[in-house]
């Protein structure tokens, strides 16, 4: 009897997912545990795994299509897989000769070599590249943090490989060396006026119609959505961005002194976004209406304080929450940035650590920003972007001096929060990282 495969519940306010990758075809053998199919939603993407043995009878949802929660998108019929050919005998089948007078065999057909548990570590868009390129992740060397493969690692790989969508045939899994395909008739090619030499594209393009290259990459849906939160916020909130600097040499000289015993005691590196955190917080307690939303005709001042920290991920930027940030030590902070951090560009973040948030802070210095106007993350009313820290001349009881100094944005929705809060609130930012022992006090 066929087992279906439905879409789970994705989550709190989570009501429908767009079909990803189907990592099985029809006809394919599945087990039990394994993955068939991936979803994505607006947050986060979600695997579906294999409740049943057996074979994948039909796959109901394609590929792209939208479907809710509860809905049957394919089947998997229960029953016995037939079994590959013992080792022994298949290499007995192959020692064996065959009759002189026999038809030639018709060759193999490529064969795909399933990955193996506990392999490269990739996002499932990376994932899903390497597959339309028949690329093995375990041979792409890997320069993302804790041995990642990113996109940029396998377009470099195709770009070396030279390989194309086509699927090329890989070696059987028995290590014996497939048969080499015969080389095709040569044709004589058709004169050609010269032109300057060209640099191989790594992805295949289409011809428009001027005879220039285009690629057509469909939206994932937590693109579309950052796109839809984006405008909405533009739309919906009267936006405007302050601006101040600071002196970066207080916070710089105390992780200089402090940094290493700091790792040795807590096991994770003294960073800048703790003291950000916490100077956020304090600026918060100060400046309350910068930690509120609008509903309706009411402002919700909350008395909690949990900061979403952007993060840049392969497949767009998120936010997920550090919770209770009030209550929690600079090395709690820098734990959980960190964890969240890796698990986000990882793909393996929860929903729940999405949701919610009452003040964003992104860095935009990272990416090597000077500055720039961040964008607020509904319904919150304030994010601060960070920069670049760049030496400056600056002055300083009357004398020029060079400093390691950073620019600072705040965006906040004018509606509820005025402009003397909102330049209040920063300079306070201000004095807090440059005062970084007050911290303790005010953070």
């Amino acid at each position: 009897m066929p087992v279906e495969i439905r879409v789970p519940q994705l989550g709190e306010s989570v009501v429908d997912a767009v079909v990803g990758t189907w990592l099985k075809k029809e006809g394919d053998p599945v087990q039990v545990g394994e993955t068939l199919v991936e979803l994505e939603t607006d947050k986060v993407n979600v695997e579906i795994t294999a409740e049943q043995s057996g074979v994948l009878a039909k796959i109901l949802k394609p590929e792209g299509e939208t479907v809710a929660v509860g809905e049957v998108i394919g089947a998997i019929e229960e029953g016995a897989v037939a079994a590959a050919p013992a080792p022994a005998a298949a290499a007995e089948a192959q020692a064996a000769p065959a009759p002189a007078t026999a038809a030639p065999a018709p060759e193999p057909e490529p064969v795909t070599v399933p990955a193996a548990p506990g392999g490269p570590r990739a996002t499932p868009a990376v994932r899903r590249l390497a597959a339309e390129y028949d690329i093995d992740l375990a041979q792409v060397p890997a320069s993302g943090e804790g041995g990642r493969v990113t996109r940029e690692d396998v377009l470099a790989y195709i770009q070396r490989a030279g390989r194309t969508r086509e699927a090329a045939p890989v070696a059987p899994a028995n290590g014996a060396e497939a048969p080499a395909a015969p080389a095709p008739a040569p044709t004589p090619a058709a004169p050609v006026a010269p032109t300057a030499p060209t640099a191989p594209s790594p992805l295949p393009f289409e011809i428009a119609a001027d005879g220039r290259r285009e690629e057509r990459v469909r939206m994932t849906r937590r693109r579309q959505t950052i796109a839809q939160r984006l405008v909405e916020a533009q739309h919906t909130a009267a936006m405007l961005t302050t601006f101040n600097e600071v002196d970066m040499s207080a916070v710089i000289e105390l992780r200089k002194r402090r940094g290493e015993a700091f790792q040795q005691r807590h096991g994770v590196k003294l960073g800048f976004m703790s003291f950000f955190t916490k100077a956020v917080v304090g600026a918060l307690k100060a400046f309350p209406y910068l930690n509120a939303e609008i509903q309706g005709n009411e402002i919700v001042l909350k008395h909690y304080y949990d900061i979403g920290i952007a993060v840049g991920t392969d497949e767009g930027l998120v936010v997920p929450v550090v919770r209770d940030a009030d209550r929690k030590s600079f090395a709690d902070i820098e734990r959980e940035i960190l964890d969240l951090a890796t698990r986000a560009r990882e793909g393996k973040l929860q929903l729940q650590e999405l949701m919610g948030g009452t003040f964003t802070i992104t860095n935009g210095g990272i990416y090597g920003s000077l500055l720039s106007t961040p964008i607020l993350n509904p319904p919150q009313v304030g994010i601060l972007g960070m920069h670049k820290i760049e030496q400056r001349p600056v002055v300083v009881d009357g004398e020029i001096v060079i400093r390691p100094m950073m620019y600072l944005a705040l965006s906040y929705d004018h509606r509820i929060v005025d402009g003397s809060d909102a330049v209040r609130f920063l300079v306070r930012v201000k004095e807090l990282i440059e005062d970084p022992e007050s911290l303790l006090l005010e953070g």
